[in-house]
């Protein structure tokens, strides 16, 4: 049961990293130091359902790991 924890855990963390990566709202790195900034409004379609996939996918990460350590 423990193996089975220890890969839904790595699954999650690979899927979680990839859903943060396709979020890209602005240009990368260049914004942090004063690049371009645009306006960005409200999250629709594709946009909202990552978004929203991310949160699903944190929070089964965040309910596996309390699993493994506390219980």
């Amino acid at each position: 049961m423990d193996n089975y924890i220890d890969i839904a855990i790595i699954f999650f963390t690979i899927v979680s990293i990839s859903l943060l990566l396709i979020q890209n709202k602005s240009g990368g790195i260049s914004s942090t130091f004063g690049g371009a900034g645009g306006f960005y409004g409200t999250r629709r379609g594709v946009e909202k359902a990552i978004f929203m996939l991310t949160w699903i996918v944190s929070f089964s990460l965040f309910v596996m790991l309390f699993v493994k350590f506390f219980i």
